[in-house]
């Protein structure tokens, strides 16, 4: 009889969790808690401190924001002094704003009671201080920012603190935090609770353990760090460097991605070159790095997840951490360089929500890495689908990511499954890949750099009050427009009936939609294109396209 005890999953009301929270979670539509929330709630509920490593997308925020809920909720029943009782230290500004939009659904339900304040955003510390002078119970910051408060007399926590949760803890040593976290710790009380949070059991971790743990229970799920090959199918496409324009034109205007997608590149420069190499065809895309204002990066993702954007072209810049680790970053520019935000982040943490495909349009440098950008897909049991460009210079980095996955698996298989299509079958692409990057010059790109960031600083700040006060324009406010830097030629974006591979012409409903929204689909071939059409290509006896994110099986 004990063995399906053991086996019973724990549900939330059987937790002990106030009425309030309860009501919260269900208006979230949280049917039952996720693995950690099952295992990290009840610990915390009892006061012990906790290590937890869970892969990307498993509910760790949860499972540590309501025991912090509760626990508040349970000591308001018997003090009545408001004070700051609990600490969110993250070390991105966009996991703030995400850590505290879940707090506030958490406490929707008992918003009276509980009083959250967020002071990542980059704003005079003195617009922030009569907020933290009504001393809220919970209070989330970057490291840097939560320490500016103390020392600037607008924060007090030695006396009233008595949890801590730190976010994503493999990043913040790597983010320059250490000396920040180790100052925050000496205002802290002799006696307080601790959680950590991350994907990975790095060093950095372990010395994060020492610094603020006190026998500490490690939660460890037995998990592969993505997940299984069912919900998360991972192709790669083995190509050279300038076939990924061609690649990636063709994949998108042929409907062959399907749903939202984030399009991962290792740098800014990149970021804006692919944006106006897309535009060129009539895709829309909206860019995402660390040049852009913190305020319309949190906005870009809210928009994202509402389903205004089906493309964000994002920039991973593990440079920030180092910036003598990107080779493909310039190091002489002429032009002002343009500041950026140290404490951005967008591969670790961010809850992208729906998102169907992640394409790593630049491979990753890190196994962690590869393992943070995969990980906004496939997240709760939804399906997801992650599609790696490998040219030979990142052979290597596939190599390493290919042997750490196969060691998480049970069999040590290949997780990897190659996207087989014959390149030459695409070469109409080709010649219209090339045209269009002839106008992405590196003035085109500064210019329009310059102007992203000159419209988004306007958003941001001169119309901030005007948008407090009409929400609703703010929620059309549209961030994917054409930046007009490059000129564009109108024939790019239609999608003429011979440059549609046969073996898809013949897919159920495929050539429609490839064709679907051209105005001008009879218009004769380019000079270029006639060259192409003259040439016999072989019968079509090895053509692979696969929908990404289509997981139907087709009838035959």
């Amino acid at each position: 009889m004990s063995e399906p005890d053991e086996d019973k999953t724990l549900n939330f009301h059987e937790m002990g969790l106030d009425d309030r929270i309860l009501k919260a979670i269900a208006n979230l539509g949280w049917a039952t808690p996720t693995p950690i929330q099952e295992k990290a709630i009840p610990l915390a509920l009892e006061g012990k401190d906790i290590l937890a490593r869970a892969r990307t997308g498993s509910g760790k925020t949860a499972a540590f924001s309501i025991p912090v809920v509760q626990k508040i909720l349970q000591s308001k029943q018997t003090s009545k002094e408001q004070c700051t009782k609990a600490l969110f230290l993250t070390p991105s500004k966009e996991l703030c704003h995400q850590a505290y939009k879940n707090l506030m659904e958490l406490t929707s339900c008992c918003s009276r009671e509980i009083k959250c304040v967020d002071v990542s955003p980059k704003v005079p510390l003195l617009t922030q201080r009569p907020k933290l002078m009504e001393k809220p119970d919970i209070v989330v910051g970057t490291p840097t920012r939560i320490l500016s408060h103390i020392q600037a007399g607008n924060l007090s926590i030695k006396d009233t603190l008595e949890m801590l949760v730190i976010d994503e803890a493999d990043l913040v040593f790597s983010f320059g935090y250490e000396d920040d976290v180790k100052a925050i710790i000496k205002q802290l009380p002799k006696i307080y609770q601790a959680f950590l949070m991350s994907a990975t059991l790095s060093d950095d971790v372990l010395s994060l353990k020492k610094l603020v743990l006190h026998n500490a229970v490690i939660l460890k799920l037995e998990e592969s760090q993505l997940p299984e090959s069912s919900q998360l199918t991972q192709y790669h496409i083995k190509c050279e460097e300038e076939d990924k324009f061609t690649l990636i034109c063709a994949l998108l205007k042929l409907g062959l991605v399907r749903g939202k997608s984030i399009i991962f590149v290792n740098n800014v420069n990149r970021c804006y070159k692919l944006k106006l190499f897309l535009e060129q065809f009539g895709i829309k895309s909206c860019v995402l790095n660390s040049e852009l204002p913190v305020s319309s990066r949190c906005h870009i993702v809210t928009q994202y997840n509402e389903g205004l954007y089906d493309y964000i072209v994002a920039s991973d810049e593990t440079l920030l951490m180092n910036p003598k680790t990107n080779p493909n970053e310039p190091t002489k520019k002429k032009h002002k360089q343009i500041k950026r935000d140290k404490e951005y982040g967008v591969s670790r943490g961010i809850d992208f929500q729906n998102v169907s495909n992640v394409i790593n349009f630049d491979f990753p440098a890190t196994v962690d890495t590869y393992i943070h950008r995969v990980g906004r897909t496939a997240r709760g049991d939804n399906q997801g689908t992650a599609l790696s460009f490998v040219n030979m210079k990142e052979m290597k980095s596939l190599a390493e990511v290919e042997e750490a996955l196969a060691e998480s698996t049970p069999d040590g298989d290949n997780v990897f499954k190659p996207y087989n299509f014959r390149m030459e079958e695409i070469d109409g692409f080709k010649y219209r890949a090339k045209d269009a990057m002839r106008a992405v010059t590196k003035v085109a790109i500064r210019e329009a750099r310059l102007k992203e960031i000159k419209i988004e600083i306007l958003t941001s700040q001169k119309l901030k009050s005007y948008f407090e006060d009409n929400p609703r324009d703010l929620q059309v406010l549209r961030h994917d427009k054409s930046l007009h830097t490059v000129k564009s030629s109108s024939h790019l974006k239609d999608v003429p009936d011979y440059l549609i591979p046969q073996t898809l012409k013949n897919l159920s409903g495929r050539g429609r939609q490839a064709r679907s929204g051209n105005k001008q689909f009879n218009r004769g071939p380019t000079q270029t294109e006639k060259k192409f059409r003259k040439r016999k290509a072989d019968p079509l006896k090895s053509f692979e396209f696969a929908g990404l994110g289509n997981k139907k099986k087709r009838k035959k």
